[in-house]
C-alpha cells in the first residue's frame, strides 16, 4: 500500500507542475529555521577615586617684625556603584545540521528533482520566517516548490538512573525535535502540504556505579533525530500529495532507527 501511495504522490507533483519536466517538479529544502529566548545573568559595578592636595608657605620679616603662614588644601572624592540582573534577548537563525536525511529521501523517492537552495545571508531577525519575500530575492532558483521548515521544539536531555539491581545506572542522551513543514509553490506562493513533523535520537550507556564519569556519543544522538526526522516528514509529505483516498488504510512503515550495543565501563 505504502507503494501505491507513493505512486499517487508522484501524480500528484506531476499535476501540481505541469510546466516541470517529466522527470518531476524541482523542490528545495531549506535549513531549519528557529527562533529562541535566551536569558542570562549579569552583574556591573563601577568604581572610581579622585583625590587633590594643595600646600603653600608664606614669610614676611620686617626691621622688627617677623610672620610667617601655611595653607593645605587637601579634596578627597570616590563613588562606587553595582547592578545585577538577568538579560534576555530573542535569537533568530538555521539550523543546518537536520535536512540532509530529508533530501536524501526525497532523492531516493525520485518523485521530485532536489535543487541547492542559497545560503541565507541576510540579518537573521523575524524576517527570516517570511518565505516568500525569500523566494522573490532569488534564494531558490530553478525550484518549482520550497519545502519551508520552522523549529516549534527542540530539547536535549540528559538523565542518570541508578538500575534495580546492584550499583550499575544508566546514563541517557536525548534529544527530541519538532519541526512544522510548509511546501510553497514558487510562482503562485499557495500552500500545498502542511504538516509537523518530529525526530528523536539517544545514546544509553551502562555505568558500573553512580556518580562515575561517562561521555555520551551527542554525535550519534544528532545523526538518529535527523534519520526518524527525515522518515516522518517524507511519510506525511506523500500521504498528504496522494489525496485522502489513498490515504485511507494507508499509513507507510517509518523505518526504525537501528539499535546501537550498550557500551559498559
Amino acid at each position: 500500500m505504502l507503494k501505491k501511495t507513493l505512486s499517487a504522490a508522484a501524480i500528484a507533483f506531476a499535476l501540481l507542475a505541469g510546466h516541470a519536466t517529466a522527470a518531476g517538479p524541482s523542490v528545495a529544502v531549506t535549513d531549519l529555521t528557529y527562533k529562541d529566548t535566551v536569558s542570562g545573568y549579569f552583574r556591573v559595578v563601577n568604581a572610581s577615586a579622585k583625590s587633590s592636595y594643595k600646600a603653600s608657605d608664606r614669610e614676611r620679616e620686617g626691621a622688627n617684625t617677623y610672620s610667617a603662614s601655611s595653607r593645605v588644601n587637601a579634596k578627597s572624592e570616590s563613588s562606587y556603584s553595582s547592578a545585577e540582573g538577568t538579560y534576555t534577548y530573542i535569537d533568530f537563525g538555521e539550523l543546518r545540521t537536520y535536512t540532509a536525511d530529508l533530501k536524501g529521501a526525497l532523492i531516493k523517492g525520485g518523485t521530485v528533482r532536489l535543487v541547492q537552495a542559497k545560503p541565507y545571508t541576510a540579518k537573521a531577525n523575524e524576517q527570516i520566517f517570511d518565505i516568500v519575500a525569500r523566494i522573490k530575492q532569488g534564494y531558490y532558483p530553478g525550484a518549482d516548490y520550497v519545502l519551508f521548515g520552522t523549529v516549534s521544539n527542540i530539547q536535549f536531555r540528559q538523565e542518570q538512573n541508578q538500575l534495580t539491581m546492584g550499583t550499575s545506572a544508566t546514563a541517557n542522551l536525548t534529544l527530541d525535535l519538532v519541526v512544522d513543514f510548509s511546501l510553497i509553490n514558487t510562482k503562485t506562493y499557495e500552500v500545498k502540504a502542511a504538516f509537523s513533523a518530529s525526530g528523536s535520537g539517544q545514546d544509553t550507556k551502562i555505568i558500573s556505579r553512580l556518580g562515575d564519569r561517562v561521555v555520551l556519543n551527542r554525535s550519534k544522538v544528532i545523526a538518529e533525530t535527523s534519520r526518524t526526522l527525515a522518515d516522518a516528514a517524507y511519510s506525511e509529505l506523500m500521504l498528504q500529495l496522494a489525496g485522502p483516498g489513498e490515504r485511507v488504510g494507508s499509513q507507510p512503515t517509518v523505518s526504525p532507527a537501528a539499535e546501537q550495543p550498550v557500551k559498559v565501563y
